[in-house]
């Protein structure tokens, strides 16, 4: 049970972090900014990204659960904190540095890292794995939206 807490308190409390960078811009700078026809209402974002983290934490927690002295599991949680590391980055350069380009290297990476981690979490727990599938679609869509605003605003 502790492991689960501290799976998913890591990876709610980032997202908690991150929304301080957002906030700060979205009634400001984000606003003024031109945005993609698909670009959904602002209040969305908060309660999809806490699904997503509580997700991403248990996640996580079925793969660690599997034992550190495992390899498999030692590389798999590697890549994980990797992608979170780069989720956790986001929000201050896309927000806080007011970075669209950057953010979108960023996110990039994130996108590639978070499917690296799906590949490695299937080989060890497929619920752990597809526990990630809605966070890969939401940064995939969450990527069009931050090209999308660069392109529009350059």
């Amino acid at each position: 049970m502790i492991k689960l807490i501290i799976s998913v308190g890591i990876c709610v409390l980032g997202g908690f972090v991150g929304s301080f960078f957002t906030a700060s811009s979205v009634g400001s700078w984000y606003a003024a900014l031109k945005k993609p026809a698909l670009n959904p209402p602002s209040w969305i974002f908060a309660p999809v990204w806490t699904v997503l983290y509580i997700m991403m934490g248990v996640s996580a927690f079925l793969i660690w659960k599997q034992g550190l002295g495992n390899d498999n599991v030692k590389m798999a949680l590697t890549i994980f904190m990797l992608q979170l590391a780069l989720n956790f980055v986001w929000s201050p350069v896309f927000f806080g540095m007011k970075s669209p380009l950057i953010g979108l290297v960023i996110i990039i990476l994130m996108w590639c890292a978070i499917l690296a981690t799906i590949i490695l979490f299937h080989r060890i727990s497929q619920p752990a794995a597809y526990l990630l599938v809605p966070y890969l679609l939401w940064v995939s869509f969450a990527t069009y939206l931050n090209s999308s605003i660069y392109f529009l605003n350059k």
